[in-house]
């Protein structure tokens, strides 16, 4: 059960469990694929999560018993012009962004097919947990186009540029045992089990600082890529945004006082 549950259109929900924040795609006719508004409708709840600071973790989840999402909405595709497909792209990339600039911790629950860009959607999250039915890709070229809601970029930064090569290329779809192997989801748990466990995982990280999880998302994310000197600079600019905030002050407290700690959150 949830706190509360606010939605954005009618595809797309918020629903809140203390200070985890349910991110719930909900077109159960179309597995969820994402058409136009449907991404306009994940960009307003991505923007809305963002700015409230009473949310510390985010998990993404889907509706639909046999699919997480079966990327973009082909049938809407097709029915767009050159010029409409050129209008939509904007918004398109802004629905995978709002997810991956989520300034907290994400996670992806996945169960069924999370293909194209609905594996690009589970990609942007930080932690990936699947259960056994789950069955991943990116099988783009196969119908024309590309990986463009982050794919190209992310799937190698996750498992490496060869091992990302072979499956972009060949379009292949991946089962549970075998993504979990490759490092494509993080976390199998037996069926039915992927949301439990993700909510799980996510009230764990939230019982953690607010400022804390926030400053170590920024430090890993910008620091992927660099040189290490450089990203030990990021490291430190993070490490000091919350050295004098009055999360630390409290959790050093409770630390010595050995009790939990109750956040201020800034």
């Amino acid at each position: 059960m949830s706190d509360s549950e606010h939605r954005f259109g009618e595809w797309v929900a918020v629903r809140r469990h203390g200070h985890v924040a349910e991110l719930v795609l909900d077109r159960p006719k179309a597995m969820n694929a994402v058409s136009t508004e449907m991404a306009r409708r994940i960009v307003e709840a991505t923007t809305a999560l963002a700015a409230d600071r009473d949310v510390r973790t985010v998990v993404l989840t889907s509706t639909h018993p046999r699919a997480f999402c079966v990327g973009a909405d082909l049938k809407e595709r097709n029915s767009l012009t050159d010029a409409e497909l050129v209008r939509q792209r904007p918004l398109a990339r802004a629905a995978y962004t709002g997810v991956l600039e989520l300034p907290v911790p994400v996670v992806a629950a996945v169960h069924g097919f999370a293909l194209g860009g609905g594996f690009e959607l589970a990609l942007s999250c930080d932690v990936i947990v699947a259960d056994g039915t789950a069955v991943v890709g990116l099988p783009e070229v196969s119908v024309g186009v590309i990986p463009g809601g982050g794919g190209t970029q992310l799937l190698p930064r996750r498992v490496g540029a060869a091992r990302a090569a072979e499956l972009v290329f060949s379009a292949r779809r991946v089962e549970a045992a075998e993504a979990r192997e490759l490092g494509l989801v993080d976390e199998l748990v037996p069926e039915g089990e992927d949301r439990t466990e993700a909510l799980a995982l996510a009230a764990r990280m939230a019982a953690n600082s607010p400022v804390g999880l926030r400053a170590a998302k920024r430090a890993l994310r910008l620091g992927h890529g660099l040189d290490l000197r450089t990203g030990l600079e990021v490291e430190d600019a993070a490490w000091r945004s919350v050295a004098f905030s009055g999360d630390r002050a409290e959790g050093v407290a409770a630390f010595n006082e050995k009790r939990k700690p109750d956040w201020p959150g800034e």
